[in-house]
Order: C-alpha cells, then sequence, then structure tokens
C-alpha cells in the first residue's frame, strides 16, 4: 500500500554504539516508497542498569512514528513501575501515553514542528493571542489547537528493553522482534491483524468491522498509536477501542545461548522469515564486525528489484544487539554512568529533539 518511486532511494541512515553489556548497529532505508514513515531510536543507556531499543513504522505519513521516537523512551523510567522493577507495566503506560501527549494544542505543535508544518502564522497567531508561557512540565497549555483530539495519522511500535538479566519486549502492530538462542530465532512478538480471533472480537464490541482484513476496510494492524478515528468511542477505555496502543508485553530470562537481538519494522519480515534473518546474520558475522553493516546487507537483501516484485517495496528499519558475554569476575556489575558525560557516544533517538533537554514530555 502506498505509491512509490520510479527508482529507490538506497542511500542508508546508520549508527553503531556500545555499552558494558551490548554492542547495537541499526539502518534505516527508505527504498521505493515516497517518503519515509519509519523511525527509531537506541537509547544504550536509558539509566544505569537498562536499555532500550525501539522501531515505529508510521501510516498516513511518519509524524507519530518520529513523535514516539522523540518521546516514548522518556516515559519509560517516569513510570512509577518501572522504579519497583516492573519495566513490563511501565511499557504499557507509555504506550498508552503516546495517544495522550498527541492531543490538545501542545500535542499539535509537537506533531507540526515534526512535520515541519508549523508556519509564521501559527507562532504569530500564539503570540499575539494566546501568549502561552512554555512551561516544560505543563503538556496541557492552552492554545489556537486545544480541542485538537489527536492525529488520523498512526504508527506501529516495537520496543526491547535490555537489563542485566533480562529482555522485556513490547509491541503493538507488526513489527517483530526476534532473539537468536543458540542459532535458532525465538519470536517475541506477534503480528496485530484484524483477522485474529481476540482482535477482531474487540473490534466488534467497539462499534466497528473487519472487512478485507482490514479495520473497517482501511487499516491493517488493529494495534496502533495515533490513529484517532479508530478511538473514539467515549464509553470505552484506551485499552478497548476499535485500534488500541496497548502493546502486548513479553518478558524473557537470558540464558548463556542467547546470542543476539533483532528489532525490525515488517519492511524486513515481509521479505525473510525469522530463522533466515538470524542465519543470515550468523553468516555475516563471520566476517563483519560493524553490526551496522550488517543490517545493511539485510535491507540490500529485502530490497525489490521492481516495484512489481510484491514485498520488498516498503521502508525498512532494523536494529541488531549483540549481547556481550559477561566477565565472570564473582561480582555483577552495572553499566558505566552516563552522567558525568554530556552525550554519550551510540545514544540517539533518529528524530532529535527540538527542545532543551529540560523540556521531555511529562
Amino acid at each position: 500500500m502506498g505509491a512509490h518511486l520510479s527508482t529507490p532511494k538506497t542511500e542508508k541512515s546508520s549508527e553503531d554504539g556500545e555499552n558494558d553489556r551490548l554492542r547495537f548497529g541499526l539502518s534505516a532505508m527508505q527504498g521505493w516508497r515516497i517518503n519515509m514513515a519509519d523511525a527509531h531510536a537506541a537509547i544504550p543507556y536509558l539509566d544505569n542498569t537498562r536499555s532500550f531499543f525501539g522501531v515505529y513504522d508510521g501510516h498516513l505519513g511518519g509524524e507519530v512514528a518520529k513523535f514516539c521516537a522523540k518521546f516514548l523512551h522518556q516515559q519509560v523510567p517516569k513510570q512509577e513501575e518501572y522504579s519497583a522493577g516492573d519495566v513490563g507495566t511501565a511499557l504499557r503506560k507509555s504506550f498508552l501515553r503516546m495517544d495522550e501527549l498527541m492531543t490538545g494544542h501542545r500535542g499539535w505543535r509537537e506533531l507540526a514542528i515534526i512535520g515541519d508544518r508549523l508556519t509564521s502564522h501559527d507562532i504569530l497567531e500564539e503570540g499575539a493571542i494566546w501568549s502561552p508561557i512554555r512551561d516544560p512540565s505543563n503538556w496541557t497549555e492552552e492554545g489556537p489547537h486545544s480541542d485538537f483530539k489527536g492525529p488520523h495519522s498512526g504508527s506501529t511500535a516495537c520496543v526491547a528493553v535490555i537489563g542485566e538479566n533480562q529482555l522485556v519486549v513490547a509491541n503493538a502492530g507488526d513489527s517483530l522482534c526476534v532473539i537468536s538462542r543458540n542459532g535458532q530465532a525465538r519470536e517475541l512478538s506477534v503480528d496485530h491483524k484484524p483477522t485474529l480471533s481476540a482482535e477482531r472480537e474487540r473490534i466488534i464490541r467497539a462499534g466497528g468491522f473487519v472487512r478485507g482484513g482490514r479495520v473497517e476496510g482501511y487499516l491493517d494492524v488493529s494495534r496502533a498509536i495515533g490513529c484517532v478515528e479508530f478511538k473514539s468511542s467515549i464509553y470505552l477505555p484506551p485499552e478497548e477501542q476499535m485500534v488500541i496502543a496497548d502493546p502486548e508485553v513479553k518478558t524473557v530470562e537470558f540464558t548463556d545461548e542467547d546470542e543476539f537481538i533483532v528489532v525490525a519494522t515488517d519492511g524486513i519480515w515481509d521479505c525473510m522469515p525469522s530463522q533466515e534473518v538470524v542465519e543470515f546474520i550468523h553468516e555475516q558475522l563471520q566476517h563483519e564486525s560493524k553490526l551496522s553493516l550488517v543490517c545493511g546487507k539485510v535491507l540490500d537483501r529485502c530490497l525489490a528489484p521492481t516495484t512489481n516484485a510484491g514485498n520488498g517495496c516498503d521502508n525498512m528499519t532494523m536494529i541488531l544487539i549483540q549481547l556481550k558475554k559477561p566477565e565472570h569476575s564473582g561480582e555483577p556489575s552495572d553499566m558505566k554512568s552516563p552522567a558525568s558525560e554530556e552525550k554519550h557516544p551510540g545514544s540517539s533517538s533518529q528524530f532529535p529533539s527540538l527542545l532543551s533537554s529540560e523540556e521531555n514530555a511529562d
């Protein structure tokens, strides 16, 4: 679905980084699509004990995906459950929080900035009529778009939070996280399609229908951030709407057989099954140590030669996280604290913050 270019854009946005427990590489490519609607975040130091990696696949544009890449990881440590060690609940609340943050004037403004739609007229209107005081702690500031209900565009989200002994994956939509355990691919998320019985039942209970494998004949995923028109029932909580941002969460305890983790958008998985991806990565790691280049080779392999090929014409984003084998010194060690560094190598969100470091979403 979506229009195509006459020739694909094969330039890649790539990055590599590491901390004491892992090293990672990522690569993203627009491909045949007329715009890049994927986004990603790679945060090796979410705090002193955990790392965060996420991919976001936008539909009807990339604004929601980029919003998530900018803000979702910031929300996770702010949840009280995170401090108590309940990372799964913290992730669920952070996914749902994205829909809340994209409403009202501040939500409209952030999306307009991300989409490069903030005009001089908008700025003059804010200053002359509303004169808002930009309080970073006040996400509900008044303005000409205070009644904004949220974006019609949306995004899937698949994120992995990696601790010393544990991996927590949260997924909403059809991106996928896979762990290679002794050379075998273990899928840690499932595609949320309207044809799944549990998803279809929720859609129908919310007053919708499934036609042609799509929500109301339109949307081909049943869970996504954004998509306000499918979340409009005032009688239902966010978790019971036709389309929900509530992710499925899976927790895995690491073993000595775990080698690497792949988090990627469906542009990869539509072309290569998970076991084939794992085997291809193992083969590449025999002679390539730079993980972003390994990701890039996967993207190149998936790219279709023409738009008549079907699969292989989508945006593609892939993050490869290789686990370092622990040092058996008798004492567990935390990751080096980045607190004393102004910027940490290899820590990024694909969409850089347009606010100062203090102006993060509450």
